[in-house]
């Protein structure tokens, strides 16, 4: 029998993009007969290393408000609840980011990463506190400070060190990135059904 293919999921908390991408790549991989590895990772550090302060949404203005009327209108044409701005963009995702690291190997990091997304666009709430992802563990019947404590170790910082450096040495460059098999990448969430396409061989004429 062939290997299912496995698609590779890069996506950052603070992301507009990664929230839709996170809110419809299980749909679209499981109808692709393709497997999703959740790759949670931090941006910021590769936008510094481009010499970017913040997020060129907010650096370039008039990409912004663009920005923020798409994902608008594709959380509408995806069903989901309206589009809420939280107070800060981008927020603070370190403590969120470091939560799932830690549960990368657990069955609670798909729900929880979609939580996190869901309280930031769709509630507008923060996600920056540590105790506020701690409220959302325990939502998720977790034990929100013990996991928020834990994720916050330093064997565990370093392993978010080590998964900023693997996106930086794959080429990645924002969020999401999709990753194939054979380390094509695909960037944006507009990109995923051509990533799905690609991890199960169909690719266009003449690419290999």
């Amino acid at each position: 029998m062939a290997r299912q293919p496995i698609l590779e999921f890069w996506y950052e908390f603070a992301s507009t993009y990664s929230y839709l991408a996170a809110m419809r790549v299980e749909a679209a991989a499981a109808e692709a007969d393709v497997a999703v590895r959740w790759r949670p990772f931090l941006v910021g550090p590769l936008f510094a290393s481009q010499g970017w302060t913040t997020s060129p949404f907010n650096l370039y203005p008039a990409k912004g408000k663009n920005m923020w009327r798409d994902v608008e209108r594709e959380a509408a044409r995806l069903g989901l609840p309206p589009l809420t701005k939280p107070a800060q963009f981008p927020q603070n995702s370190l403590s969120a980011v470091r939560v799932a690291i830690l549960g990368q190997d657990q069955d609670w990091l798909v729900p929880f990463s979609k939580a996190v997304f869901t309280a930031s666009f769709a509630q507008g709430r923060s996600i920056a506190e540590p105790a506020a992802v701690a409220e959302i563990l325990d939502s998720l019947g977790l034990d929100g400070t013990q996991t928020v404590r834990a994720a916050a170790a330093e064997p565990n910082k370093t392993k978010l060190r080590v998964s900023v450096e693997e996106a930086r040495s794959r080429g990645i460059y924002g969020a999401p990135t999709f990753l194939a098999d054979d380390g094509e990448l695909f960037w944006g969430n507009d990109r995923l059904e051509q990533a799905l396409a690609w991890a199960t061989g169909d690719r266009p004429k003449g690419l290999r």
